[in-house]
């Protein structure tokens, strides 16, 4: 069991991901990445989990570079990628490759590519295999593609030219090879995309159950820089393609094909103007085309993953509620939603039994980390039977309740707090989530609570306007303008926190990331109720953000040069009395380390007296808009520890030993 206090102890934690049913449902899969032997990263491994709750999990594999995305094919071998040597050969491949697991006996490896496999489908009943790889530009054969790797890797090339837009996306650069689908045949790989420029990159592709059809999503080239999303039909014998669904106001995908192979349910998102919120929703089409129809469009929830039950007749879909995260049932003939979940949980990977009894998920929430759980695929607000896992959940330092509180326009508001297994009063942190269109409803592993309740706080974590959950005017109350509504809807739910007796309201201190990271300097710059704040991969200039971000077109529709004016929080810099620490990856492409530097200088400016300096800019070189790396998430805690503990405990000023 890890000790909150011991921050080794918490990243040596392992994190379980996703899940996969075999055919006959007998067998349950997922993945769990522990720590490797030098510390500086987390190693996937899949492990067997008892449907029927009655084994202890098993681990299957143990390759030294790890294993991930599980499938299972009809005959019931176990698909996933690895980049591990193969014991035939000897070959240490460079990327990763495609491997089958047997129900009994030894790995093998089934394929290789020069640019490696980026993910993998198997089709429900034909068992065709489809996958992802990335392939450069003018290559037309395997062989051709390994040729000109090595020819830029024996000339030391990593130029890239671009042609169009975006060039980067997250945390890595795009090119220069482009993803693209292949199926997997005796005669080796079978090009179904051989010039698709940057239509794939991010794609989720899906097999029909009889192999024949690819579906996929594909990204359009609009003009002025922009891009929306469609969804492809790819035959597999021939490689023609035809638009599924598309139309300007949408964008769409992923798909999901029905076991009996006619329908197809997609994810819907009206595409956003700086006036307009989005709104996600699903449709249902047949296969071959035609009109798609919304699914339960009085539902007004923003719908996440979907699975099919086996008589193609409902959906099993999770999405975001009132700081939950459900699983619904959607009867297709009558639009009739029911939730299937009673707790608090948040839900993912749903995979439903052949004989439609049963689900299978991933639980998480704010109080416990993902494992694996089974539920009756029909009984309403039931509780999760929890599957033994490759992991026990932990015993945490402290105790989850809720704070409601009223919006200044009336709309109510509600907020996880998590209280320490101490006495009070205690200091309060206050946390905002990313997104912005998001929830704290999930275990965090980068934002752990927890953590600093170990070390005697609270932690409030609240959801404002455009926080998903609540409904669609929810989100548009703070849609275009969020200096106002979510900045108002945080300071109700801090007041509300700090009238409980538990908290002490005189030693506060404010922090987020991302959207987060964005609303912690416009707290900065608009009052001085907290001693500290914490601001990490934060949006400063919006002037500056909006044309350097990775996704600019976007931003674009979401902010206009006037709403972006309005609510850049620079243009507050004078009002800035708190002491901040800054954070901040120079590989984050989504929020680009310009804004830190802004940020930083911003600050520095304005202080009179060096040695007094209050504030501290923690940068990693290395990082991109998370801080991934074991060693570094580490420090990352050690140094908000160190901070906070100076101006909100008032302790003197320690700087971690390694930044020393």
């Amino acid at each position: 069991m890890p000790d909150f206090t011991d921050l080794q102890s918490y990243v040596e934690l392992p994190r379980v991901a996703g899940l996969a049913l075999s055919p006959d449902g007998h067998r349950l899969v997922t993945t769990a990445a522990a720590l490797t032997a030098d510390r500086t990263a987390w190693r996937p491994a899949l492990w067997e989990v008892d449907p029927a709750g009655r084994e202890p999990a098993r681990r299957l594999t143990r390759g030294e570079k790890g294993e991930s995305q599980p499938v299972f094919t009809p005959d019931g071998d176990l698909l996933f990628v690895s980049g591990r040597q193969d014991p035939d050969t000897k070959d240490a491949p460079e990327s990763s490759s495609l491997w089958a697991l047997p129900p009994r006996g030894e790995a093998r490896s089934v394929a290789t590519r020069a640019g490696g496999v980026s993910a993998v489908a198997v089709a429900r009943d034909a068992g065709t295999v489809l996958v992802t790889s990335p392939t450069l530009p003018a290559a037309v054969t395997d062989a051709d593609d390994a040729a000109r790797r090595k020819a830029r890797k024996d000339g030391a090339v990593t130029a890239i030219l671009h042609e169009g837009y975006p060039i980067r996306y997250w945390d890595h650069d795009l090119g220069p090879d482009e993803p693209r689908l292949l199926i997997h045949t005796d005669d080796g790989w079978r090009d179904l995309t051989p010039a698709p420029g940057r239509a794939l990159d991010e794609a989720a592709a899906t097999l029909s159950p009889d192999g024949r059809t690819v579906l996929t999503t594909w990204s359009v080239a609009l003009p002025r820089g922009d891009r929306r999303t469609v969804v492809e039909a790819i035959d597999t014998a021939t490689g023609d393609r035809r638009t599924l669904l598309g139309d300007p106001d949408h964008d769409y995908g992923p798909a999901w094909v029905s076991p009996d192979g006619v329908a197809v349910v997609v994810l819907r998102t009206r595409r956003t103007t700086p006036e307009l919120a989005p709104r996600t929703d699903l449709v249902l089409l047949p296969l071959t085309g035609g009109e798609a129809r919304p699914v339960a469009p009085e539902w007004d929830r923003r719908p996440a993953d979907v699975a099919w039950t086996p008589d193609s007749r409902a959906l099993v879909v999770a999405a975001d509620d009132r700081g939950r995260a459900p699983l619904f049932r959607i009867d297709l003939e009558s639009d009739r939603v029911t939730r299937l979940t009673g707790d608090h949980g948040a839900y993912s990977n749903a995979v439903v039994s052949p004989d439609g009894g049963t689900v299978y998920a991933l639980r998480n929430a704010v109080d416990c980390p993902p494992t694996p759980v089974r539920l009756d695929a029909q009984a309403p607000d039931q509780q999760p039977t929890l599957l033994p896992g490759p992991v026990e959940p932990p015993v945490l330092p402290g105790t989850l309740t809720e704070v409601t509180a009223t919006a200044v326009d009336g709309a109510p508001l509600r907020a996880w707090l998590v209280l320490p297994d101490r006495q009070g009063p205690v200091p309060l942190l206050l946390w905002v989530h990313g997104g912005p269109l998001g929830s704290w409803n999930t275990w965090q592993w980068r934002w752990n609570p927890w953590l600093m309740a170990a070390r005697g706080y609270a932690v409030l974590l609240p959801d404002p306007a455009l926080s998903t959950g609540y409904g669609q005017d929810f989100v548009q109350r703070g849609w275009g303008a969020w200096g106002e509504a979510p900045y108002t809807d945080l300071m109700a739910l801090q007041d509300a926190a700090e009238a409980l007796p538990e908290i002490d309201a005189t030693r506060t201190a404010a922090m987020g990331g991302s959207f987060g990271g964005y609303m912690a300097n416009w707290i900065a710059g608009h009052t001085d109720r907290f001693r500290a704040i914490v601001t990490h991969a934060s949006l400063w200039s919006l002037d500056q953000f909006g044309p350097t971000t990775d996704l600019s077109y976007y931003w674009r529709v979401e902010m206009s040069p006037e709403r972006a004016l309005a609510n850049s929080p620079d243009r507050h810099a004078d009002a800035i009395r708190t002491p901040m620490l800054v954070v901040h990856g120079d590989k984050d492409y989504r929020v680009p380390i310009g804004e830190a530097l802004r940020l930083w200088w911003d600050l520095q400016s304005r202080v009179a007296d060096p040695e007094a300096n209050p504030h501290r800019f923690l940068y990693f070189p290395s990082e991109n808009h998370w801080i991934l790396t074991p060693q570094h998430a580490a420090l990352w805690y050690e140094t908000v520890h160190a901070f906070l503990a100076t101006h909100v405990l008032g302790e003197e000023w320690q700087v971690p030993d390694l930044l020393r």
